[in-house]
């Protein structure tokens, strides 16, 4: 899954502390999501959205292995 979260934090001027405590997470988790190493719960994905004032299908894209 390929995401847009870190371009849009910056765009908003957001830290990874300030979008992880917005959705109640750690900021651990916001840099693994951020770097691909952690796929969101759907709650998390809508929470994240949200905060970024996009949709979840424009934050995040999915992409299989062959590349389609």
């Amino acid at each position: 899954m390929i995401n847009r979260i870190k371009e849009l934090r910056k765009l908003k001027k957001l830290s990874q502390e300030d979008l992880a405590n917005a959705c109640e997470v750690s900021r651990q988790t916001i840099n693994a999501i951020e770097n691909n190493k952690y796929d969101p719960s759907l709650t998390l994905a809508f929470c994240l959205a949200e905060i970024l004032g996009v949709s979840v299908d424009e934050l995040f894209s999915y992409q299989n292995r062959r590349g389609l």
